[in-house]
This record gives C-alpha cells, sequence and structure tokens, in this order.
C-alpha cells in the first residue's frame, strides 16, 4: 500500500524514511504539539515551501532546466487568490475563479516562455526567465489599482477559513478548532496530495524521459524524443504547482503583495533548499524546506540566548549576536553543500542505512 501510494519510488534508506516519517508526523500534528502563533506559522510555511521546491526540483533536478521565473507563478497563484476575493467577496465561487484564472494564466505564459526561450542554450534561456520575473514584480508593484501595488492586498476568506470562526465551543486537546486550524490542515491536506502527485509524475514513463533529457538531450532526441515538447511540458507542469503552492500562501496569510510572494529572495531560498535537499529526489524537498525555514524562523533567537549566555566572553559573544544570523546560515550552508554534496536525502541514499 505505502509503495503503491509513493508510486514505488521509497526513500530507500531506514535513516530518510524515519526522518520523513518525523517531519509529516510532526507537521500533521504541529497546532496540538507547539501552541503559538510563530511555530503553526513555521509550519505553514514549511508546507507551502515543500511544494514550491518540490515542483522546482520537478524542472531543475529532473530536467535540467535552470529557471529564475519560478516566483513568478508563485506569484500568480498568490494574487489570483488576493485579487478574486478582494474584488468578488469572501466567497467559495470567488476563490475558485481565482484559482482556476491564475492557474490559465500561468500556462499561458509558461508555455510562452518555454516555446520562445527553450530552444536557446541554457545560460541564456536562465536569462530570459530572470528578466521576464523581474519584470513582472515590476509590473505587479506598480498597478495599484488591480495589485495594490507596494501596500498589497488585505482580503478575507469563506467563513469557515476565518479565525474568527468556531467549529467547537470547547478546545480539542486544548487547541481551539477555528478558522486558522481549518486553514492549517487545509494546506496540510493539499500540500500531501501535490507532492504525491508530483511524485507520481516523475516515476511515470514521462519523468524517466525527463530525466534521460537531463542526463544528455542529444541522446535522447537521437531515440525520437521531441526535447522541446518534452521540456515545455515540464515547464508547463512545474509552473502549475507552483501557482497552487502560491495559492496556499494567500489563504493562510490572507494578504498578498509583491515582496510576499515575487521577491528574489524567495528565488534564491528555492535554490538553497534544492540543494541541500537533494536534487532530482523529490523527497529533498521535504528535507530541505523543513531545516532551512526553522533555521530560517529560530536561529537568530537561539543565536541571541547564545550571545547572552556568552557575554563574558567578549569575542564569542560578538559571534554569537543575533545581528550576524545571516552570516552562520550562509556557514551553514557551504558547509552542507562541502559536506553533503549531493544533499540530504542523496548523502542518506548512498549511506544505506
Amino acid at each position: 500500500m505505502i509503495t503503491r501510494l509513493l508510486s514505488g519510488d521509497l526513500p530507500r534508506s531506514r535513516i530518510l524514511a524515519a526522518l520523513l516519517i518525523m517531519i509529516v508526523l510532526t507537521l500533521a500534528c504541529a497546532p496540538f504539539l507547539f501552541p503559538g502563533a510563530k511555530a503553526l506559522n513555521v509550519a505553514a510555511k514549511i508546507l507551502i515551501f515543500i511544494v514550491l521546491v518540490a515542483s522546482y526540483d520537478l524542472l531543475l533536478g529532473f530536467t535540467g532546466i535552470v529557471s529564475f521565473a519560478h516566483t513568478m507563478f508563485f506569484g500568480i497563484g498568490a494574487y489570483g487568490v488576493a485579487i478574486a476575493c478582494s474584488n468578488l467577496g469572501p466567497t467559495w465561487g470567488a476563490l475558485l475563479a481565482g484559482i482556476g484564472l491564475a492557474v490559465l494564466l500561468s500556462t499561458v505564459l509558461s508555455v510562452v516562455i518555454a516555446l520562445f526561450s527553450l530552444r536557446v542554450r541554457a545560460i541564456f534561456y536562465s536569462m530570459i526567465t530572470l528578466a521576464v520575473a523581474f519584470a513582472f514584480q515590476t509590473l505587479a508593484s506598480q498597478m495599484s489599482s488591480l495589485t495594490g501595488g507596494e501596500d498589497g492586498l488585505n482580503f478575507s476568506l469563506p467563513d469557515v477559513l476565518s479565525p474568527s470562526y468556531q467549529l467547537f465551543e470547547r478546545p480539542l486537546f486544548g487547541v481551539a478548532v477555528d478558522g486558522k486550524l481549518i486553514t492549517y490542515y487545509l494546506v496540510f491536506g493539499v500540500t500531501v496530495l501535490l507532492f504525491l502527485c508530483m511524485l507520481r509524475i516523475v516515476n511515470s514513463a514521462f519523468g524517466r524521459v525527463l530525466q534521460a533529457i537531463r542526463e544528455n538531450v542529444f541522446r535522447a532526441e537521437a531515440i525520437g524524443y521531441n526535447t522541446v515538447v518534452f521540456r515545455t511540458a515540464a515547464n508547463l507542469l512545474s509552473a502549475i504547482f507552483a501557482t497552487l503552492a502560491g495559492v496556499l500562501l494567500a489563504l493562510w496569510l490572507r494578504y498578498n503583495s509583491a515582496d510576499t510572494s515575487l521577491s528574489f529572495e524567495i528565488m534564491i531560498d528555492i535554490l538553497l533548499i534544492v540543494v541541500i535537499g537533494g536534487m532530482g529526489t523529490l523527497y529533498g524537498a521535504i528535507c530541505g524546506a523543513t531545516i532551512f525555514i526553522l533555521a530560517q524562523s529560530y536561529l537568530e533567537d537561539l543565536m541571541a540566548r547564545g550571545a547572552n549566555a556568552t557575554q563574558d566572553i567578549p569575542v564569542l559573544s560578538t559571534l554569537l549576536s543575533p545581528d550576524r544570523w545571516l552570516l552562520w546560515m550562509g556557514v551553514l550552508f557551504v558547509l552542507s553543500v562541502y559536506f553533503l554534496p549531493a544533499g540530504i536525502v542523496g548523502k542518506l541514499r548512498m549511506s544505506k542505512r
């Protein structure tokens, strides 16, 4: 049953399997295990980034395409929900309309970008996608009447997803079953479903062709595959999944702006997580997103405590200053690349443990 659910792509490492099970169970029980708004926000962000990073791994890790326009599709999904709910009201119809229009726009843009640029060399394709991403971010910032400009859009969702909604009068295991909790489990359920869909895609005949293109595009063409068609399809699927990740972000935050979903910093985070977790594995999205976002969210707090504990040691307390948390994030990334060039998942699979 588990083999069929995972499309035959088992972790192939007992340590990796235990780590994945622990992460999934922790995320499933996060509202009850870690009370507080920050912990729940971190858990939700991990879930959203699992979908976003896995969708990029579908493009980079399995097809060998380096694109910098991934956050554009992420932003389209978030803006689709935000604009629809802001203009049509907090209804399920508005929500579905926003999702549908966002997916349609992402489909059109991904195909157009792919057809115009996948015939050029890889570096030129990357530059084209980078230019498109920056142009789209600028456009979203300047179209104030539609996107809210720099201020972004605040919007409401259907009542059942509103924080003020109470499903039960009494708390369940000490946690109020409100709209926020329902939204979290909606995000969790959709994340699991989308991840299993991507796992199925990469383990299908289509996914094997993508891997053949990644390994040797000329050999794949010699066999008879139209590589432009397959790479365009990979772009399309990756864009749709990224758009749905943006939808999840909008559902959770009930707010969106260019900085929230279109920032180039998000693109850098995606690249770092893919490398840390392991390219071409999908499971790397789960491990990498969890470790990276936990470090991003709590490293500064841990360093502040360390600085206070070592305040009598001038050099050490200075190094542990919370103002230097980005420096230590960089050090951790360099060490992970040096000692784990294949990523966490790749290393664990090679260890055969």
